[in-house]
């Protein structure tokens, strides 16, 4: 089945509408009613033309913009490969990062609980009730030893206060 060539016109802009932040909006919808079939042809050429070129600058943005890739000579199939990897590769550290946000804010809260009950015990009154660490820290962690996460993922000790 052929398309003619205002079908491929048509086809042609129905694909860069997507496209408003590039500029290439400006000339697209030139009304080819009166062109000859030669006007036609180098139209659609222009319209074509352009359109790989902005496949082109996408791809050659995303490779610069994935550290494996920079300054590298790559294929199309090679960028989006290691653009996959690198995606996923970020969200496994994004993941392991919030869950050592989450455990050092479970350790915050005991470590407030307990300064309060250090600070409740120098002014002479009686130890606030306090939660378990049980209720704050999850349960691979010791009663004696909490572990501190720190960005090179050895782990550290902290000695904690029990009342």
């Amino acid at each position: 089945m052929s398309m003619s060539d205002d079908d491929r016109d048509i086809d042609i802009e129905s694909d860069d509408d997507g496209d408003s932040d590039t500029g290439l909006g400006s000339s697209r919808h030139t009304n080819t009613a009166n062109f000859t079939q030669a006007e036609k042809r180098a139209h659609h050429n222009a319209l074509e033309r352009r359109r790989r070129d902005h496949i082109k600058e996408s791809f050659t943005n995303l490779r610069e913009a994935v550290p494996t890739l920079k300054g590298e000579k790559a294929s199309r199939a090679q960028i989006l490969k290691r653009t996959t990897e690198c995606i996923q590769t970020m969200r496994k550290k994004i993941n392991e990062n919030q869950k050592d946000i989450d455990e050092i804010k479970k350790q915050n809260i005991l470590l407030d609980q307990q300064i309060r009950a250090m600070e409740g015990g120098i002014n002479g009154d009686v130890y606030p009730d306090l939660l378990s660490e049980d209720d704050v820290c999850s349960d691979d962690v010791e009663d004696e030893d909490l572990e501190l996460p720190d960005s090179s993922r050895r782990n550290k000790k902290m000695k904690t206060f029990h009342a």
